[in-house]
């Protein structure tokens, strides 16, 4: 069988996978499941991820997470509210006494085993998210993402695209100048600290504003931010009359999605409205997009195909959400965390349709490696 030549994914696809695989994190509290899933997400970074400068954040994404489960334990042992009967009492923290119209609120007491648990596993449940907007960041590339963007975004997704490499050219920037310090002979004690920063800054910041010339100078020549001619006065007045209906779509489309959202969420509104006004925003957002759209010239330099991969990809994101948010086959109580100290049951049908979405290690073709840059000095 002859293997699949390297090529970067369609980030599409990536981005439908990870937003299938956070919607299945979010249905479930059951630690053993969420941790599956963080199990899946590994594996897949780990297998189809590229050497590039920006596919190396998911560690930090990790680090975050580990943040915000000990955040979310602190929280609800410092602000916890009453401790239940028959509950396991860990620690009595000193309470704070807060005036009467701060009723409802708790500062100290008694820490119970059970609470801090049930934090824990809610912190757990937050951090699978992040590490899912982690994963797609790790294995997309931003800017071919980017470029995805409806033609009326295009100027966003442009100016999006320079700043999120601004940070990745600073770092090697600073890289390359440390390193030809040290090549003409420099002390790497003297590159630390407040006096190594000195010596650094300025050569940094003056390779930024170079790039930041050779930038524009590319962009003036591929003839970004050019206007289309306006050959007579009837043109103009089409061109104001769609302007007009275009920010009129533009702006009835989000109030509508308002309006459908606060319909879903009260119950004295009938669900038909809600999803009827959802349904008529996004609509009217779609068609505000393609008419302002049109407004904007512009190529695209080797599109990215979508492929059997990516159908592959993007499926396994979308059967694995959409089987756990119907919850056929399997009882729905099994996605819940056990009520009390006993160690949690893995339940056999959603483990399966997790480990089903892992399928994208093998799915999508191994990535392209970046070639090193080779320094002037």
């Amino acid at each position: 069988m002859r293997a699949r030549p390297p090529r970067s994914l369609h980030p599409l696809a990536w981005w439908i996978w990870s937003i299938g695989l956070a919607t299945a994190a979010g249905r479930t509290v059951n630690p053993l499941l969420l941790v599956l899933v963080l199990a899946v997400l590994g594996l897949v970074v780990s297998a189809r991820r590229t050497d590039a400068p920006w596919a190396g954040a998911y560690r930090g994404y990790l680090v975050l997470a580990l943040v915000v489960i000990g955040l979310r334990v602190v929280f609800r042992t410092v602000f916890g509210g009453d401790v239940p009967a028959g509950a396991h009492v860990l620690v009595e923290l000193p309470r704070v006494p807060l005036p009467g119209w701060y009723a409802g609120v708790r500062i100290g007491g008694p820490v119970a085993l059970e609470s801090v648990l049930a934090a824990a596993v809610d912190g757990l449940r937050l951090a699978c998210l992040l590490c899912c907007l982690g994963a797609v960041n790790t294995l997309a590339d931003p800017k071919h993402a980017l470029q995805c963007l409806p033609g009326a975004l295009h100027e966003l997704g442009v100016a999006v695209t320079v700043a999120l490499t601004t940070a990745p050219q600073l770092a090697q920037s600073a890289h390359r100048v440390r390193r030809a310090t040290r090549l003409r002979g420099g002390r790497s004690s003297r590159l630390r600290g407040p006096r190594g920063a000195r010596a650094v800054v300025v050569p940094v910041l003056h390779d930024a504003f170079e790039r930041s010339l050779h930038l524009a100078a590319s962009m003036d020549s591929r003839g970004y931010g050019r206007a289309r001619a306006v050959p007579n006065g009837d043109a103009v007045a089409g061109r104001g009359t769609a302007r007009r209906v275009t920010g009129a779509l533009l702006l009835a489309g989000p109030v509508a999605l308002c309006a459908g959202a606060y319909g879903l969420l009260d119950t004295t509104i009938p669900p038909g409205a809600g999803l009827a006004c959802l349904a008529a925003g996004t609509a009217s957002c779609a068609a505000g997009l393609v008419l302002a759209g049109r407004a904007v010239r512009r190529t695209r330099y080797r599109p990215d195909p979508w492929l059997a991969p990516e159908w592959v990809v993007a499926g396994a994101g979308v059967a694995g959400a959409l089987a756990l948010v119907a919850g056929t086959g399997f009882d729905p109580a099994a996605l819940a965390g056990p009520d009390t100290l006993s160690w949690p049951e893995l339940p056999l049908l959603p483990a399966g349709i997790v480990l089903s979405m892992g399928l994208a290690a093998l799915a999508a073709p191994p990535p392209a490696t970046v070639p090193p840059e080779v320094d002037p000095e």
